[in-house]
């Protein structure tokens, strides 16, 4: 059999910056992505789902990218237990189309249905719910890992369990994820017991937030980035639990798995930029705080757990410049103070967001490069104007920093080698597992050179 022939192209993330030329390959089958690892005349290889990170981790300038998308087969559902067996390129929407019907959703989701099992893996994916049920870790059963060496391997907790951890939030450098057990959630209904309550500040958010831990499964809120003085952090607190039958309108009853599927607009090209400025943004920030009134309603889990997904393409509206975004985690007891300056800091450099979402976050799990700890994340969007904006991200890497806290690897584009072994202190750990599944380096990424998880060459 001949190698699979690569195509040189322009990729990016979602946040469409930065945009790099790496050789393409598209394995259809297992034995064409380990041909490719095996023979491929690049130096190394990432794998690439949807494309949905927002950074360089996916990305490999000047050298191979694996594109999983047609290595997406379902592969087994044993509806008795509720476990999914998929290859890494099935996405959560398809894994919601097929099995949200009869009566399974995702126990963890991030804000996007619109990412491939491999990639939730690779960055350890969380939701609304990491207060009480961790990152997809925790509903993971195992996956197959086909490794630089070219062994594939069965990794669980019981199983190479260090290469386990080591593969959730390790961004794709452990190796290629072939196919994953996952454990899904029987649920009654399609529907949740939403509720919006206004906050009037960050004081008054973040009071409110410690009371949903308690009393809620979900929670996530919006905050207007660009209000200041009293205002500061003034939000929209959104918080669910479950519907079941009984919560649901007489209308709904019969049918309680099923999801009216509105056609979503699309964003059809990238808008001018000189639309996002701070004016217009604190006009829409403003009204949409307005719009927003102390209330609970029934809502459909589409629209509550991927509101943006209604939207095709919406990181248009950013231009064709593109979006950064930011995301951050403090420890519970520096979070105040922290959250503080980073959004006055944003707030008096006029770069407030759209997307300014916070949550909760319980405790670390045993992945040595896993995001969440026990605390507040804070995620922002940012439209890229040139390098202040990359400027100003560093100053909030060094607020991040004497909080104690860390950035997303998802998400991130600029973090310096040195803040990055700050924020995650058991680098050392993964990169020894890597050393012994991967001595040469064949699996990569320009997020990996940037940090010093493998060489520059």
């Amino acid at each position: 059999m001949s190698l699979p022939r690569a195509r040189v192209q322009a990729l990016s993330g979602w946040g469409r910056y930065p945009v790099e030329e790496c050789a393409v390959y598209r394995p259809e089958r297992l034995d064409e992505l380990e041909q490719i690892v095996a023979g491929a005349p690049e130096t190394s290889l990432i794998s690439h789902g949807e494309g949905r990170s927002y950074g360089d981790a996916a990305l490999n300038e000047g050298q191979g990218v694996l594109l999983q998308k047609r290595l997406n087969r379902f592969l087994a559902f044993d509806e008795r237990e509720g476990i999914l067996s998929c290859e890494a390129g099935v996405t959560l929407s398809e894994i919601l189309d097929h099995l949200l019907p009869r009566g399974f959703f995702l126990p963890i989701t991030p804000g996007t249905k619109f990412i491939s099992v491999g990639g939730a893996i690779a960055a350890d994916v969380h939701g609304k719910n990491h207060h009480r049920d961790g990152t997809i870790s925790n509903q993971l059963l195992d996956f197959r890992l086909l490794t630089g060496r070219g062994e594939i391997l069965l990794c669980s907790r019981q199983e190479n369990s260090e290469l386990f951890w080591a593969t959730l939030g390790g961004m794709g450098l452990t190796g290629a994820i072939l196919d994953a057990r996952l454990k899904l959630r029987a649920v009654e209904t399609a529907y949740v017991n939403a509720s919006t309550e206004r906050c009037r500040n960050l004081d008054q958010l973040l009071e409110r937030v410690g009371d949903s831990d308690a009393d809620y499964d979900y929670a996530v809120a919006w905050i207007d980035c660009l209000a200041r003085g009293k205002r500061l952090g003034r939000s929209l607190l959104l918080r669910a639990n479950p519907a079941g039958i009984a919560d649901l309108p007489e209308c709904l009853r019969s049918t309680p798995h099923r999801i009216s599927t509105a056609s979503r607009f699309n964003v059809p090209f990238p808008l001018p930029s000189f639309l996002l400025n701070s004016f217009n943004m604190r006009l829409f920030n403003s009204a949409f705080y307005r719009a927003h009134r102390n209330a609970s309603r029934i809502r459909d889990c589409q629209s509550y757990f991927y509101p943006l997904d209604s939207i095709g393409h919406w990181n248009r509206v950013y231009g064709n410049r593109g979006v950064l975004q930011y995301q951050l985690v403090l420890p519970s007891g520096p979070a105040r103070r922290g959250l503080l300056e980073i959004l006055e800091r944003t707030t008096a450099m006029g770069r407030g967001s759209f997307l300014a979402v916070l949550k909760s976050t319980g405790p670390a799990n045993s992945a040595p490069l896993s995001f969440p700890i026990e605390g507040i994340s804070l995620a922002l969007d940012f439209p890229y104007t040139g390098p202040a904006l990359l400027e100003l991200l560093k100053e909030l890497d060094a607020i991040v920093l004497r909080h104690g806290g860390r950035v997303y690897l998802a998400k991130d584009c600029c973090l310096l080698a040195e803040d990055f072994r700050l924020m995650y202190p058991r680098v050392d750990e993964f990169l020894a597992l890597k050393e012994c599944h991967d001595p040469e380096n064949r699996f990569s990424s320009s997020l990996a050179r940037r940090l010093g998880l493998v060489g520059s060459s």
